[in-house]
């Protein structure tokens, strides 16, 4: 069984961004030479997100709406976190929206449904972040 291993870094230049990954992932999935086992990919930042879903732009603006309403940044004194850093909103948000994604690895392929992709999720942003992908197989 082979074990491959990389970080990926993302600087965001808002707060809070969706970024497509999927492309350097299945990159990473070449590098590997794996063919068959399973991919993990995580946030390694406690307000960063690994999710799938749809790239279609209704969907992610309905996503910032909707975690808007579940946790909204502001007023900051809302939140007993918030003292040092206000960003007590991007730790729920995370919660929300998964630390991680598992993908099976088929034929060296990402064994998606149709439409999944693999997005990072920024919500305190502004700085740079790392992913893991962890890929295990023959």
């Amino acid at each position: 069984m082979k074990s491959y291993r990389k970080e990926l870094w993302f600087s965001t230049t808002q707060r809070r961004q969706l970024i497509n990954m999927t492309s350097q992932v299945e990159m990473c999935l070449a590098e590997s030479g794996i063919r068959e086992g399973i991919l993990l990919c995580n946030a390694m930042h406690i307000t960063a997100s690994v999710f799938i879903n749809d790239d279609e732009s209704g969907l992610h603006q309905d996503f910032e709406v909707w975690l808007e309403k579940l946790a909204p940044e502001k007023p900051h004194s809302q939140y007993n976190h918030n003292g040092y850093e206000d960003n007590a909103d991007a730790h729920l948000k995370r919660s929300v929206m998964g630390r991680e994604v598992v993908v099976a690895v088929t034929d060296g392929k990402l064994d998606f449904g149709p439409w999944e992709q693999i997005f990072y999720g920024e919500f305190d942003g502004k700085r740079k972040k790392r992913v893991l992908i962890k890929i295990i197989g023959e």
